[in-house]
């Protein structure tokens, strides 16, 4: 795939891919670009300016447009280039995002609905229960459309969706650094869906060819228990990892998510935490409360495709824990996106994580960040007590640090926590 950009390496890895390899694989980047040159550097959003007049003030505001208007712009194209990539497997659903292509999710229909889909050339690939959400997928006629596909079951009564894919929110580039012993891993256990987890304690996969480790799912496994150097918000924790991509270019779908969700649940695992964006789903928002209800609590990052970006899912569901990231200087990345709500920010740049074979990377993106403020819940929320999440929670608000620039506090939540959870590359 061909660099669009300048910021293509920040970019995609908001819309979750990495520079020649597709988003089912996770992989990190080899590179990030400068940003552009400007005196003490690009604005974070949302930064108040103290002068209008003052010319270095303006041209660092006039950068940050225009580095939002190139992230939502290197987001669709990275979404149309997915498609032309794997024309098989994604296609583009209404609303522009990628999904699993030839397939639709209806929530719990009736028999009546799909023998009357049946006979309009549909066919079931599967029926299945998470937590007590049913849902079928089914197979779209030959030659139909997808977005053609959605409109029959629309008219035929059925609450449908896409299977909508869900891509990591970071990136990284390696360095030459050596690897050292990692966590013995006999603590609190948390829950990872992402690529697989090099080394965890449980693991499960959710799409063709998983379970299988990659960079991404390990890195964001290594911020919650350490070892290889990278000192974790949980020491020693345990993980649980979920796959949702192994080798499948269509992965990180909804219902693998959803399934996902399911499983940890089933484990006794009480926090989980998702570096993914994706849009809203209504099979994945069902499920999603159903883990709640069982005391399940889910820390989501809200991606890195810009503010302009719509709302980022599963970060915006209700009752999700919404994280963002800051740099070195305690400063909102640029390329963060937004949700309905944000709860807390965390360390995502300046930063080193590991990856697959005990390597340190240099990551940044909110994908980074989500899995820091996890660690911090589990160790307030070690077992699955909904009764406990409230006092739970007030544990990690009064860690959390409110010391960004004035006027840009309300853009990291309720403060920063773990702010000294960074693992520093030297």
């Amino acid at each position: 795939m061909k660099r669009t950009t300048r910021y293509l390496a920040i970019s995609m890895a908001a819309a979750g891919l990495a520079l020649g390899v597709t988003a089912g694989r996770a992989q990190l980047v080899p590179s990030l670009p400068a940003m552009p040159s400007l005196p003490g550097g690009l604005p974070s959003i949302g930064r108040g300016i103290s002068s209008l007049a003052d010319p270095v003030i303006e041209r660092m505001d006039a950068a940050s447009r225009a580095t939002v208007r190139q992230l939502e712009q290197v987001r669709r194209a990275t979404f149309t280039q997915l498609v032309r990539d794997h024309p098989d497997a994604i296609a583009l659903d209404p609303m522009g995002f990628p999904a699993r292509a030839g397939e639709v999710v209806v929530d719990a229909p009736s028999d009546a609905l799909l023998a009357a889909v049946g006979r309009l050339g549909f066919s079931v690939i599967e029926r299945d229960d998470v937590l007590g959400v049913g849902f079928v997928r089914l197979r779209v006629p030959p030659g139909q459309s997808l977005n053609a596909a959605l409109k029959v079951l629309e008219r035929l009564g059925g609450e449908v969706s896409a299977d909508q894919l869900h891509l990591p929110s970071g990136s990284g580039a390696p360095i030459a650094v050596s690897a050292s012993e990692g966590s013995a891993g006999r603590g609190t256990i948390v829950g990872v869906i992402d690529g697989g987890a090099e080394g965890a304690t449980l693991t499960k996969g959710f799409a063709t060819g998983a379970p299988r480790a990659n960079d991404h799912g390990t890195a964001v496994a290594s911020l919650i228990a350490g070892g290889s150097g990278i000192r974790g918000s949980l020491p020693g924790a345990r993980i649980a990892s979920a796959d949702v991509y192994g080798s499948d270019p269509a992965g990180g779908n909804a219902t693998a998510i959803a399934k996902a969700l399911g499983w940890l649940v089933e484990q006794r695992v009480p926090v989980a935490t998702i570096s993914l964006v994706g849009p809203a789903n209504p099979l994945l928002a069902r499920v999603v409360a159903a883990a709640q209800q069982r005391g399940l609590i889910i820390v989501a990052a809200v991606g890195n495709n810009g503010p302009a970006a719509p709302p980022a899912y599963p970060a915006s569901y209700p009752g999700v824990i919404a994280v963002t990231a800051v740099d070195g200087r305690g400063r909102s990345l640029i390329e963060a996106g937004r949700a309905s709500h944000v709860d807390y920010a965390a360390p995502g740049a300046d930063m080193l994580a590991a990856g697959v074979g005990g390597r340190r990377f240099k990551v940044r993106g909110t994908s980074f960040a989500a899995p820091l403020v996890a660690g911090r819940v589990a160790a307030a929320y070690p077992s699955l007590d909904p009764a406990r999440i409230r006092a739970a929670l007030a544990e990690i608000d009064a860690e959390a640090k409110k010391i960004g620039r004035k006027g840009e506090e309300k853009f990291l939540g309720r403060g920063i926590v773990c702010a000294d959870c960074r693992t520093t590359a030297q």
